[in-house]
């Protein structure tokens, strides 16, 4: 059996070679540019081999986005953390623009740089942030006590990701307010509350 030692140093190792290598990676990107870097590149300035590299990070865009479980967390978290008479899309809205303000400080507005001038890490960014449908699904079908997920709140939660990719290219807050001003009229017509109200009536109602 192996003890709690081994493996803690086992995780500590993994966690040092995981840091050299994003260290490595950034360092690289951002002195010359993400498409004009190789993963072999990589591993040698962080003094691994390839393999440990994608052993690490699958992609080399993964490199660029390795905080992708924060970015979910925080998603969730401002949708089941929200302060009590908070809507959804008021409690996305502001969170929406707190990210994209943080996206504009050092050093992470020098990534976001990056990322304009490379139309992989383009496409990436944006299929990284959508991915975070299914969690947003969970959080809002546990919000309103369903087994299941709505076919509302499927669509209210691929559409409120869009907003926030729309209004990264335009001013931001206004871009926002019509974004979810547009969502909630069509939000505002379901109740999930009362439509489970209704099977229920319709499952215990006699047979006639």
């Amino acid at each position: 059996m192996v003890n709690d030692a081994s493996m803690g140093r086992r995780e500590r190792k993994k966690t040092a070679t995981r840091t050299a290598i994003l260290e490595a990676a950034t360092a690289l990107f951002l002195e010359r540019g993400f498409d004009a870097v190789t993963v072999r590149e990589i591993a040698d300035k962080a003094d691994v081999t390839p393999k440990t590299v994608f052993a690490h990070f699958p992609r080399k865009e993964a490199l660029v986005f390795s905080t992708e479980g924060e970015q979910r967390d925080r998603l969730v978290a401002a949708v089941r953390g929200r302060a009590p008479g908070t809507t959804v899309s008021e409690a996305l809205k502001v969170h929406y623009l707190a990210e994209i303000a943080l996206l504009r400080t050092e050093p992470m507005n020098r990534i976001m740089a990056l990322t304009e001038d490379s139309p992989s890490l383009v496409e990436y960014a944006e299929r990284m942030w959508l991915r975070h449908e299914n969690a947003l699904v969970d959080a809002l079908t546990e919000e309103f006590g369903l087994d299941e997920p709505s076919m509302e709140i499927r669509f209210y939660a691929r559409f409120a990701l869009q907003i926030p990719l729309m209004a990264r290219q335009a001013d931001p807050e206004p871009a926002m307010e019509t974004g979810f001003r547009l969502l909630d009229e069509g939000w505002a017509r379901y109740d999930p509350t009362r439509r489970r109200r209704a099977r229920a009536g319709r499952s215990t109602r006699p047979p006639e």
